[in-house]
C-alpha cells in the first residue's frame, strides 16, 4: 500500500517537499459531465442563453480554475502550468455535456489537481449559467482519466461514459 506523503510523523498535514525531485514532463486528463433538461440543452445548442456562450465562458472558467488549484486546495504546489485545454462533448440523446480538462507542466510534481479542479469549475460554470432553467442539472462522474510523468508514470483509468 502506497505511504500518505501530506502527513509528517505526528498525523498533521503538510506540504510535500519536492525540492529534491527532478523536473518532468507530466500530464493530467480528467473528465465529468452535467446532465441538463431539455430546455438547457436546447439552449446552449441554439446560443439562447441570456448569459451569453455557455461553453465559451465554461472553458475559460476551468482554465482559470486549473491555475489557481493551489489557491483552493491547501497543500498542493504552486505550478508553472505550460498548457491547460478544456473541451466539450454533448450527448444529445442523454442530455448530457461532457467535459475534458488536461493540463501540462514540466515539474517537480503532477498535475491531477488542477486537471480535476478545471473540470469541476467548467461545470459548476454551465450550472451557474443555466440555473435559472434548470435547478435540477446534475454534475458528476468526475474522476482523473489519465496521468503521464512522474515516479509513478503512466496512469489510465478507462471507465465507461
Amino acid at each position: 500500500m502506497a505511504k500518505l506523503t501530506h502527513f509528517d510523523d505526528k498525523g498533521k498535514a503538510v506540504m510535500v517537499d519536492v525540492s529534491g525531485k527532478a523536473d518532468t514532463a507530466r500530464e493530467a486528463v480528467a473528465t465529468g459531465k452535467i446532465t441538463v433538461n431539455e430546455a438547457v440543452y436546447s439552449a446552449i445548442e441554439t446560443g439562447s442563453i441570456e448569459k451569453g456562450d455557455v461553453l465559451g465562458v465554461a472553458a475559460t472558467a476551468g482554465i482559470m480554475g486549473a491555475k489557481k488549484t493551489s489557491e483552493l486546495i491547501p497543500m498542493c504546489h504552486i505550478l508553472p502550468i505550460s498548457n491547460c485545454r478544456v473541451t466539450f462533448d454533448k450527448n444529445p440523446e442523454k442530455k448530457e455535456i461532457h467535459c475534458t480538462c488536461v493540463v501540462k507542466v514540466n515539474g517537480k510534481t503532477g498535475v491531477e489537481m488542477e486537471a480535476l479542479t478545471g473540470v469541476s469549475v467548467a461545470l459548476l460554470t454551465i450550472y451557474d449559467m443555466c440555473k435559472a432553467l434548470d435547478k435540477s442539472m446534475e454534475i458528476g462522474d468526475i474522476y482523473l482519466q489519465k496521468k503521464t510523468g512522474g515516479k509513478s508514470g503512466e496512469i489510465n483509468n478507462t471507465k465507461n461514459r
